[in-house]
């Protein structure tokens, strides 16, 4: 079974397929049970500055932050994709990183976009009615209970603090992806230049009241859990120092496979 065959509905096991995805398409698993027993609210699983600028760009597929464009094509350059490959964009928001993954892969690749937040899915999935994407799909999951039956080549992880300064999300994601992989992630973090010791707590605050109550609060190295899982590791500082862009490769893992055996 391929990563997007069809499977059933069975909401009591927590298998669901992506509303409204591409006829055919799979597959994400959450745990549903604990979800309803909390009554997890939709707008609860949407980042606050994110339930208003969802709706208020849902006409606009293509909008993107410009001064990020640049820094979403040098990170896709950074995962080393080839013709073929399958990549997992996680956390990846209205799908602003589609199209440059779309590109590196080519038809015979697959991108698959994670994303916690069915409001913020929506504009995804729009983008990629837009373009017409066959190989580009979106799941609406938590990245820390999402399952997959096979596994990727590279890892994105763009604003997705939630993630790649999350250990145990990071346990979870490193089980689909190949040996070696290559990731790339972009996000906020305190600045050392001159000055900054002011500007650090007050850019924490906004950066806080923006994200969840439960993403990792912004500090001089973010990307440590991230770190400690790589066999390499690059950082390059964007924005006086305030943003940084991360990249390498991830170290061997010992564990089992999806099929019980080794990796």
């Amino acid at each position: 079974m391929g990563v997007f065959d069809e499977v059933p509905r069975l909401e009591s096991s927590g298998i669901v397929t992506p509303a409204a995805a591409t006829p055919g398409a799979k597959l994400f698993v959450v745990d549903l049970g604990k979800m309803r027993q909390e009554k997890i609210e939709p707008a609860e699983l949407t980042p606050p500055y994110w339930r208003y600028l969802a709706r208020l760009i849902r006409p606009f597929p293509d909008f993107d932050l410009f001064f990020v464009r640049h820094l979403r094509k040098r990170a896709v350059e950074k995962l080393r994709l080839a013709p073929g490959d399958r990549v997992l964009d996680a956390g990846c928001g209205p799908g602003g990183s589609f199209s440059n993954l779309q590109e590196a892969v080519a038809g015979a690749g697959l991108v698959v976009g994670v994303e916690i937040s069915p409001e913020v899915v929506v504009n995804a999935q729009r983008r990629i009615q837009k373009h017409g994407w066959k190989n580009v799909h979106v799941v609406t999951a938590n990245a820390e209970n999402v399952s997959f039956d096979e596994k990727f080549d590279a890892l994105l992880m763009m604003g997705a603090a939630d993630i790649y300064a999350s250990p145990a999300i990071l346990a979870n994601l490193v089980r689909y992806l190949r040996p070696g992989a290559h990731f790339a992630a972009f996000g906020a973090k305190f600045s050392r230049r001159i000055g900054a010791k002011l500007i650090n707590p007050l850019f924490r605050f906004f950066v806080a009241r923006a994200s969840f109550a439960s993403t990792p609060k912004v500090d001089f190295e973010p990307w440590r859990p991230l770190k400690d899982r790589s066999a390499s590791f690059h950082i390059e500082e964007y924005f006086f120092g305030f943003m940084f862009l991360a990249w390498g490769e991830l170290a061997p893992v010992e564990m089992p496979s999806l099929d019980g055996d080794p990796v």
